[in-house]
């Protein structure tokens, strides 16, 4: 484990004071704030927090936001103000949000006036909901809030992330989760004062989050970016001189293929990529077109934000590897006789130390499953995530990844749960059975297929049932094709038989 400088843990709020007091930290539409600003701005927002009613120690506020002001302040905001930061991903639609502000029992909601037209009653669960416009009008009459003095193992956000079954579940984590988890990424990616990063990946993610925490940590400047197509990001980079660009493989794979001017992507020191394993082609393709950045392949869980990068240095040789531990990181692989796996052998990605998370926001159960202590032969010891994912470490000591042993689905970037997609399915009243796979793709990493039956005395349509479905689900998450089938196969204790599926369909493809 590399133990970066300066691992001094301090409340998460401190981060807005890192930088130089006049330098850029944050650049949005309309307008641009100094790290001074940065700080006095989460500041009022902390001040507007803590003057709402229900706004009770560790009370949670959640937003379902774009990457406004406010999205980007709330993460320091909120625990400036002694609550609890819940996320939404602004492209879940409302049922989604539902689930996450009932679940987390969320007592404060800002959203804009679009997506707050289409909760319906009982939607927000209890939860004050405020428009966005509201809160921004109000924020300049507020004095600021001072940096908070809270304990760093103090809860500071709730993380939502698709389960292989089921709802999402909150990943529960600390102050001196996020710090530590920036403090690691400036070091090992050597963020610099002088660094412009591009955040294009949703905040609702920890790798999005990251974006804005990492930068900030290193005194740089972000720009966050909603984007509607690769031109946007090519537009965005050569407009605002960035230095550092974080996606995942199908917007790199979007990236390589799109038009550069001459001039653009010059300014690129870096590039990062997790959400999905990067393709020997794709590295080739992201080497070529930009030859002066450094090209960082990582692999990460939200239980434990990040746990492996591999060394620059080392990705035209060895393009598929997720590399060694970052900074703060024990990872381990623990073959099925539970022990240290020897090189070459497949074992269980184990991440212990102190980014791991608190576990999962009521969900006792799940914890314990995912949360165990670590193996007895770990240097760290306590407890350790288990992630699920097999590996296997070669004979350079290089991670590579072997494969997923749940059922999730990994599309575009997003972890998407196949029972949530089966469940969209059967709402329609279209289907009286689904199935919900993910297909190898190469724009896509997993192209999600439904399996169906249809309902009796009716006749499958496509494009009925995908209308349907885009009522309650986001694009993402709707079937890339849907395969309508007389009978369902079963496997022996009466479950649908997802191998056997599996097996026909990329048989047929």
């Amino acid at each position: 484990m590399t133990v970066p400088p300066d691992p001094t843990v301090h409340p998460l709020d401190h981060l807005a004071l890192r930088g130089k007091r006049e330098a850029p930290a944050l650049v949005l539409k309309d307008e641009v704030l100094s790290h001074e600003g940065l700080n006095r701005r989460v500041g009022q927002l902390a001040a507007w927090l803590a003057a709402q009613p229900g706004a009770e120690p560790d009370a949670r506020v959640a937003t379902w936001l774009g990457k406004g002001l406010l999205a980007c302040l709330m993460p320091l905001a909120a625990v400036r103000a002694g609550l609890v930061h819940v996320p939404i991903n602004p492209v879940l639609r409302r049922a989604q949000a539902a689930h996450i502000l009932a679940d987390s029992g969320a007592a404060l909601l800002l959203a804009n006036a679009g997506r707050l037209d289409t909760l319906e009653p009982g939607d927000a669960a209890g939860a004050v909901v405020h428009d966005e416009a509201a809160v921004l009008a109000a924020l300049d009459a507020l004095a600021p809030l001072p940096p908070s003095a809270a304990a760093p193992e103090s809860l500071a956000a709730i993380l939502y992330t698709s389960g292989s079954t089921g709802n999402p579940k909150g990943v529960m984590l600390s102050q001196a989760n996020l710090w530590l988890g920036a403090v690691s990424v400036v070091h090992y990616l050597g963020l610099a004062a002088d660094d412009r990063v591009l955040a294009v990946l949703p905040l609702a993610f920890d790798y999005g989050q990251n974006q804005l925490l990492s930068t900030w940590a290193a005194g740089a400047c972000a720009v966050p970016l909603d984007y509607l197509l690769p031109r946007d990001v090519v537009r965005a980079v050569s407009r605002h001189g960035i230095t550092t660009l974080a996606a995942v493989p199908p917007l790199w794979l979007q990236l390589v293929q799109a038009r550069w001017p001459d001039s653009a992507g010059q300014t690129l020191r870096r590039l990062t990529n997790s959400g999905g394993a990067l393709t020997p082609d794709l590295v080739r393709g992201l080497r070529g077109q930009f030859p002066q950045a450094r090209l960082f392949a990582m692999y990460g869980l939200t239980e434990a934000f990040r746990s492996t990068f591999l060394d620059p240095a080392l990705i035209d040789a060895y393009p598929t590897s997720i590399g060694t531990a970052i900074p703060f990181a024990e990872v381990m692989v623990v073959n099925d006789a539970g022990e240290a796996a020897a090189p070459g052998e497949e074992g269980e990605l184990v991440h212990a130390g102190p980014l791991v998370a608190q576990g999962y926001w009521q969900d006792a159960a799940r914890t314990a499953e995912r949360f165990r202590p670590a193996p007895a032969f770990s240097t760290l010891g306590g407890m350790a995530v288990w992630s699920g994912d097999r590996v296997r470490r070669d004979g350079a000591g290089l991670l590579h990844f072997v494969g997923r042993r749940d059922a999730m689905i990994k599309t575009s970037g997003h972890r998407v749960s196949p029972q949530e997609v089966e469940e969209a399915a059967l709402a329609t009243g279209l289907v009286a059975e689904a199935v919900a796979l993910g297909l190898p793709d190469a724009a896509l990493g997993q192209a999600i297929h439904l399996v169906c039956r249809a309902m009796p005395g009716t006749a499958g349509d496509e494009a009925a049932l995908r209308a349907a479905m885009a009522q309650d689900l986001p694009a993402f998450m709707l079937p890339r094709a849907v395969h309508w089938r007389a009978a369902m196969p079963l496997s022996p204790n009466g479950k649908h038989d997802r191998a056997r599926l599996y097996r026909a369909l990329t048989q047929k493809a």
